[in-house]
């Protein structure tokens, strides 16, 4: 049973960081580990360069004092940022300040940004009449490349864009999809899904297996280095069935996952009772091992 705590006796919670911001002197901060040139010569370092440089410093980095060192502190996030800013000749940076040297911070699960979450910014931006060469400097591309991924959804229909907008899916995975009428987008997207894997190659296989009605362009008869027109309808014939079971196995996954539940819960009660446990190592031992191994089972799928 559980007990009561009264909140009285509770300890307060005290905050990981300071409620404001603070400014401080770039000299005075003290990196806990070095980057190196190949960290220098890496693309993440050069979009954040280019991003500093254009809009400045988004997300404060995270520093505590030195205990040892008064009037010093410790660079716990944002080491990058702060190479960066000394690069550029700055000599102090707002930043946010830890109350204990903790370098779990906020930052450090961060998810990526999708390709979709990554458009939609771009869209945003565009829309508000920010020069699309601005845009283009901060994020390290150039403006044709800008103009691409402002456009990766075009053609793509709301359903797919819903299903995939968190997913990682390379831009080239769009451009698969693209070839693809709506409804079969939409299959070809749960496709993805269900397998985790977003690739070129897997929507190219997906592509390769789709009927021609099903294309945008029905007249174009697809083409597949090292493919046989024989074996792209063989794909087709074979991603159909695949499809098919796997639709199956998604409408009827709730239900038997319900039954198997009910029916172990059930043998837990027959394997606890001692009497029918006597008449099974009696009758049926071979029946008692197996409803044991289905009792002590921790998945339905079969797996611990």
């Amino acid at each position: 049973m559980n007990r009561y705590v009264s909140p009285g006796v509770l300890k307060e919670v005290l905050q990981a960081f300071s409620s404001d911001t603070e400014v401080v002197d770039i000299h005075t901060i003290l990196p806990v580990r070095a980057i190196g040139k190949t960290v220098k010569a890496s693309h993440k370092y050069q979009q954040i360069a280019c991003s500093i440089r254009e809009i400045g410093i988004v997300e404060p980095p995270v520093v505590c004092r030195d205990k040892q060192r008064q009037g010093t502190y410790l660079l716990l996030d944002g080491h990058l940022r702060i190479e960066v800013l000394k690069e550029l000749g700055e000599t102090q940076v707002e930043c946010l300040l830890a109350l204990d040297d903790e370098s779990f911070t906020y930052n450090k699960r961060i998810s990526r940004l999708s390709a979709i979450q990554e458009q939609r910014m771009i869209a945003k931006a565009i829309e508000r009449n920010v020069p699309k060469e601005k845009i283009a400097k901060a994020l390290n591309i150039n403006t044709r490349s800008l103009l691409r991924k402002a456009a990766l959804v075009d053609g793509i229909c709301d359903e797919v864009v819903a299903l995939l907008k968190d997913k990682i899916c390379p831009m080239a995975t769009f451009d698969v999809l693209r070839k693809m009428l709506p409804i079969r987008q939409i299959e070809a997207a749960e496709l993805l899904i269900n397998a985790n894997n977003y690739s070129v190659g897997y929507a190219s296989a997906i592509l390769a297996g789709t009927p021609q009605a099903q294309l945008v362009d029905t007249a174009r008869p697809k083409r597949m280095k090292g493919m046989t027109a024989e074996a792209l309808s063989r794909m087709e014939s074979e991603l159909a069935k695949l499809q098919q079971a796997i639709n199956s196995i998604q409408d009827t996954y709730g239900q038997d996952h319900l039954y198997l539940t009910i029916a172990r819960g059930y043998l837990a009660k027959l394997v606890g009772n001692p009497k029918i446990v006597k008449y099974l190592e009696k009758h049926h031992p071979e029946f008692l091992s197996e409803f044991k191994k289905i009792v002590e089972m921790t998945s339905t799928t079969g797996t611990d």
